[in-house]
């Protein structure tokens, strides 16, 4: 690895000796915005069916939008050089000053991808899970804003994002965007590796920390693989994933993830599926999480394509105190394509939490909903 690493920086070091000639950058932007709109009938014992609690039933409304700035430019040597900064449109735009992720890349075709900056860890991009063509997610904490599920919305599922009790796409400790430096090889015959390393999990694009005495966990270390191939009218994409951190708290083991996934593509179908996991250590209340998903998806003729799918997960206490979380949702939907860019989506999910180690919190629900999607 020391030697790969020392041949990846004299090439960077060629590149950026190499003399530029006229080229100019390219000021690529884009970005996309859904728009939900769904009714909910909920029930359980936080469902707001008690005396003082609030009635969560009814339509309601929900939005994820981005916009991506994304300038480039590729010298004569063939080495491009890449800016992005992504601006989150809710969720007081990914923090106080508006920006969810920033960093550079540098990347050519025998070189890969060198990613450093505030970005998620070559494991988590490298995952794959089952598949899905509508935009209202199970596999994330998203269904949330129509069934209360994790803590934020006053749910039972407290310490869910980027766990895999809710999603395939896990962080070491759950961090999340943190300031890092990735490596992907280039694809060998469709075969693609990646690494990460941060120094701690407190710095991002909001913070910027290097000082470890704010951090829970120093030395994050991701590994990634993703093979991707079509043989005739057969595709595959196979996702894997590892990670690991040291944990900064005396008498706290370290923190690890790990996952792997599958998609198989025949004619129309496509079926998938993946199992992750999550040891967040032996702190007081820590837990450790686990899920799984599977889902069939039919592109038919025309602009329609169909969804079925289901994700499960559950979280278990590994120290003094702690809760019992368990998870379900599935989901059944159709999206039509509607022009460049434009996708209409119609879907219905039921979606359920419960900590079994604590009494009146389990709460179900059912979403039926349509929303527009764009991207450009």
């Amino acid at each position: 690895m020391k030697k790969h690493l020392l041949c990846t920086s004299a090439i960077i070091g060629c590149a950026m000796a190499a003399p530029a000639t006229a080229q100019e950058w390219d000021l690529n932007w884009g970005g996309y915005m859904n728009q939900h709109v769904a009714y909910t009938d909920l029930s359980g014992t936080l469902a707001g069916t008690g005396a003082g609690q609030v009635d969560n039933d009814g339509i309601g409304f929900h939005s994820t939008t981005e916009i991506i700035f994304s300038p480039s430019i590729t010298l004569d040597n063939g080495i491009t050089f890449g800016v992005n900064v992504q601006m989150e449109g809710e969720n007081n735009g990914g923090g106080a000053i508006g920006i969810d992720e920033t960093y550079m890349t540098i990347s050519g075709d025998t070189l890969g991808q060198i990613i450093v900056g505030s970005e998620n860890s070559a494991g988590y991009k490298s995952m794959v899970a089952a598949p899905g063509v509508t935009s209202m997610y199970i596999n994330s904490p998203s269904i949330s804003a129509f069934i209360p599920l994790s803590g934020s919305t006053g749910g039972p599922l407290p310490g869910i994002f980027r766990g895999a009790m809710v999603s395939a796409y896990t962080e070491v400790g759950r961090n999340n965007d943190v300031d890092r430096l990735t490596y992907f090889t280039p694809s060998f015959n469709g075969l693609t590796l990646g690494v990460s390393y941060a120094r701690n999990n407190a710095g991002n694009a909001l913070t910027n920390h290097n000082n470890n005495n704010v951090a829970a966990l120093t030395d994050i270390f991701d590994i990634g693989l993703n093979y991707s191939q079509t043989f005739g009218t057969t595709s595959v994409t196979v996702g894997a994933r590892y990670g690991t951190a040291d944990a900064t708290a005396a008498g706290v083991s370290d923190p690890s993830t790990w996952g792997i996934g599958l998609q198989v593509g025949f004619g129309d179908f496509t079926v998938g599926g993946h199992y992750a996991e999550n040891d967040n250590g032996l702190a007081a209340g820590a837990t450790d999480q686990e899920g799984w998903s599977f889902g069939v998806t039919y592109d038919a003729a025309g602009p329609w394509a169909f969804e079925a799918l289901t994700f499960q997960g559950e979280s278990k206490a590994t120290g003094a105190g702690g809760a019992n979380e368990e998870y379900i949702a599935y989901r059944i939907g159709a999206s039509r394509d509607l022009g460049p860019g434009v996708d209409w989506d119609i879907y219905a999910v039921f979606a359920e939490a419960d900590d079994k180690g604590t009494a009146a919190t389990e709460i179900e629900g059912t979403v039926i909903g349509t929303a527009i999607n764009l991207s450009f």
